[in-house]
């Protein structure tokens, strides 16, 4: 063996016993270096190690377990090659830290793994369970509002502003987006990119905004079917895939996950199947926090689409909330790290645990948010709240026709005489009229007001 070969050897095995900063036995390590050593080397070469305090030993004969203590630098980028559990914001259970090290073993150390159809099959719905009871009561305690009996959707409306700009944003950082929080707002209330931002950044946003607005427009009709979950991912990747016919479609040809040794399942019609069994599964679990978490566990994992997988599965997760009237989950202050690496145990050891932990403590921040957002706002208007939809479509109807002030009140009127009992027309009338005058360009996209649209009317509206 040459002295080249010899010290790459070395290395590899000081790297890999870096990984476990709380030892690792030498049979562990045959495992871990796949039987590219013969056991009596790999003695020697720990016996060496030990000897020249590179490696440090505890325990005796059998139970003996290495480890380093100073951290080991990778040449090339000079960053740190243990996987010890870092430091992170969100408590982690003893089994999600022991997550963490074995996905941030170096990728080259890492086994290949491909999509596994037993994970899958191996869920029963309300029998199967992810997420434990006392999770699942905890979760619901945080995030039941006051709506229960009232319309789908009722909760997100009542803080619609604020999801949208958080959901767009967090989810849209969750991919590297580099906008920040109030770029995006200010995105999203006029229409206009920020300078210097990537055009596919813009894009990104914008299309969280329309995929947004469509789950919560169609929150009493809201289902787990193949339709709604298609047409997430058509939104949501509109204009940023090279091919604009896989907006919306199941991917006929292969993907790559970027720094993971999983790979996804490549036929088109083993894609078509499992996609099928994934929301037949996701439709009967009864419990909306078991079947969001199912769903942003398994829709990532397949990759059913060429793109914009993870984007569609944080959208997806949604519906059983806003359905129920329970609080979003917009992933306010999730780290990009957690969330990546809980995603990485699901692919590559079909582990929840971890993406649990940061599920939870996800769910318990938007709750948090949210109930101090509906605290701030007071109790809703029950007028405002009955005629919604018709409030909203009398200053559509204003802006979009060009409407000049005398115009508005008389096609307001009109419309109040129309479709609002006479007890309630005066009141209407004053409303929409308040509405309408009280429009600005930091306002007008709670009515789907296009930014085009408002700027053109707003010419002539003084």
């Amino acid at each position: 063996m040459s002295k080249k070969t010899s010290k790459d050897e070395l290395e590899k095995l000081l790297q890999v016993i870096a990984c476990h900063p709380n030892g690792v036995s030498v049979e562990e390590l045959l495992i871990f270096l796949e039987g590219s050593t013969p056991k009596r080397t790999l003695q020697y070469r720990l016996s060496n190690l030990v000897k020249t305090g590179i490696v440090k030993s505890k325990g005796a004969g059998r139970n003996s377990k290495y480890y380093v203590e100073k951290i080991l630098k990778n040449k090339e980028t000079s960053e740190p090659i243990h996987a010890s559990a870092r430091s992170s914001i969100i408590l982690l259970s003893s089994e999600s830290q022991e997550l963490q090290k074995l996905i941030s073993v170096p990728i080259q150390l890492r086994q290949h793994v491909s999509y596994r159809r037993e994970f899958l099959d191996s869920y029963e719905p309300n029998t199967t369970f992810y997420l434990s009871q006392s999770i699942r009561e905890k979760l619901f305690k945080l995030g039941a509002g006051v709506e229960k009996g009232r319309p789908a959707g009722t909760y997100a409306r009542k803080i619609y502003q604020r999801l949208l700009i958080d959901l767009s944003w967090n989810s849209s950082r969750l991919e590297g987006n580099t906008y920040s929080l109030l770029e995006t707002e200010k995105l999203l209330a006029t229409g206009e990119g920020a300078p210097g931002k990537d055009k596919m950044d813009t894009q990104m946003i914008l299309n969280h905004k329309e995929a947004i607005e469509f789950i919560v427009d169609i929150a009493e009709e809201l289902e787990i079917n193949r339709y709604i979950i298609l047409n997430i991912h058509g939104l949501l990747s509109h204009d940023l895939l090279l091919d604009p016919r896989a907006c919306g479609r199941l991917r006929t040809i292969p993907v790559k996950i970027g720094k993971s040794v999983y790979h996804p399942v490549e036929v088109p019609q083993l894609i078509e199947e499992y996609f099928q069994l994934i929301i037949q599964k996701a439709a009967t679990i009864k419990d909306p926090f078991e079947q969001s978490f199912f769903l942003m566990v398994h829709l990532p994992y397949l990759q059913p689409f060429l793109d914009v997988n993870k984007r569609v599965s944080r959208l997806a997760g949604n519906i059983p909330f806003i359905r129920e009237n329970l609080s979003p989950l917009s992933f306010v202050d999730v780290p990009e790290s957690d969330y990546i690496q809980g995603l990485l145990a699901i692919y590559e050891l079909n582990r929840i645990e971890l993406f649990r932990d940061v599920f939870v403590w996800a769910y318990e921040r938007s709750a948090s948010l949210y109930l101090a957002t509906l605290e701030a706002l007071g109790e809703p208007d029950p007028f405002r709240v009955r005629y919604r939809d018709l409030i909203r479509r009398a200053v559509c109807d204003v802006v979009q026709h060009k409407m000049n002030k005398m115009r508005a009140s008389q096609a307001i009127q009109t419309l109040a005489k129309e479709s609002v009992p006479s007890v309630d027309q005066n009141r209407f009338v004053e409303i929409a009229e308040i509405e309408v005058s009280s429009l600005h360009e930091g306002n007008f996209a709670r009515f789907r007001i296009r930014p085009s649209e408002f700027f053109e009317w707003q010419k002539g509206w003084e």
